[in-house]
């Protein structure tokens, strides 16, 4: 017997919401194109409110306005690069502190330091498991909601 929990199926829906009813907000920092929309899609399913940003300072200035409870955050961006986008937000005051989460394709030991240094909570490599992205939000949403 497995002591795995079962994957999240993208096809069997989570309703995301905070403890007064609202979707949570998850901004998404990435600037391929493809992968922007293929993430936005596979959150706004989940019940998640979603919004993209292509480049650091667009990012930045959404954060401000939106205050989301996450970012998924691509490290490699054009203008500012993504840990002087999650040093920044850490320094922005939010009614809430936002989880920061990588979603990049460095990986090494280094990799992560440099992503913790900077503020960021979770360092995913890609390609990010769906299964494991999800359960980690709801394990936050959890803990955020109690």
């Amino acid at each position: 017997m497995s002591s795995q929990p079962p994957p999240i199926s993208p096809l069997e829906p989570h309703r995301s919401a905070s403890n007064d009813g609202r979707a949570w907000r998850v901004l998404v920092v990435e600037d391929e194109q493809d992968t922007a929309e293929t993430m936005s899609i596979l959150l706004r399913y989940h019940g998640y409110e979603v919004v993209t940003a292509t480049d650091g300072p667009a990012a930045l200035a959404l954060a401000e306005t939106l205050s989301p409870e996450v970012v998924l955050l691509d490290l490699g961006l054009p203008r500012m690069d993504g840990l002087e986008v999650a040093r920044r937000l850490r320094e922005q005051p939010h009614p809430a502190r936002p989880l920061l989460v990588a979603i990049t394709g460095f990986g090494g030991d280094e990799d992560r330091v440099r992503s913790y240094r900077a503020g960021i909570d979770l360092h995913l490599t890609k390609p990010v498991s769906v299964d494991e992205l999800l359960r980690f939000l709801e394990k936050f949403q959890a803990v955020k909601n109690s």
